[in-house]
């Protein structure tokens, strides 16, 4: 059973950071893919950074030099370190694998105040 489990969400004020984790289980997390997404209240889930199984990485423009995305094979563990967070950066992040086929996590609630 593959299981994606966020944590590290939680409230911060604007211009403040969070750090949010993704431990998987139930796949060879080495070969696969890793993304997180969002979604604010009232709009589509969007890509925010993705790393290959190759540890390659790409990020949304909203979020380059802000966010960054790594990842820990040993500990099956992908992480998103956020900084110069703003009330736009509101919203659940989820975390996913994919390769040939596609999994989320249930979600981890990021709010910015200003």
């Amino acid at each position: 059973q593959v299981q994606l489990v966020e944590s590290g969400g939680g409230s911060v004020q604007a211009g403040g950071s969070l750090r949010l984790s993704c431990a998987a289980s139930g796949i060879i997390f080495s070969a696969f893919n890793m993304a997180w997404y969002r979604q604010a209240p009232g709009k589509q889930r969007e890509l925010v950074a993705r790393i290959t199984s190759g540890s390659s990485t790409n990020y949304a423009d909203f979020v380059k030099g802000r966010f960054t995305i790594s990842r820990d094979n040993a500990k099956k563990m992908v992480t998103l370190q956020m900084s110069s967070l703003g009330p736009e950066d509101t919203g659940v992040y989820y975390c996913t694998a994919f390769r040939t086929n596609q999994y989320w996590g249930q979600g981890t609630q990021v709010t910015v105040s200003s």
